[in-house]
């Protein structure tokens, strides 16, 4: 089983994050690529609200910018396969 990190930034009542979250979890669970799940509120930090705005949910894979907005889940499935 491979295994990958994956940072969500995100901010409460966000139906659209919980829609990502719930997507990588899903996905990575079918094949078979354990996650390290790091959800980053970005309403907790004023320099990360100013960067990340209202453009979340916004994820990372392994270090580098993967989705924003929505995780397309074939892309998803492409990535976690490398």
């Amino acid at each position: 089983m491979s295994d990958a990190s994956v940072t969500v930034y995100t901010r409460e009542n966000c139906h659209l994050c919980e829609e990502a979250i719930d997507t990588i979890e899903r996905v990575a669970e079918e094949e078979g690529v354990a996650v390290d799940l790091e959800l980053v509120d970005v309403d907790t930090d004023s320099e990360l609200r100013e960067e990340y705005g209202e453009r979340v949910p916004y994820v990372l894979l392994d270090g580098s910018p993967a989705f924003k907005y929505r995780v397309d889940e074939f892309r998803l499935r492409q990535k976690l396969s490398r």
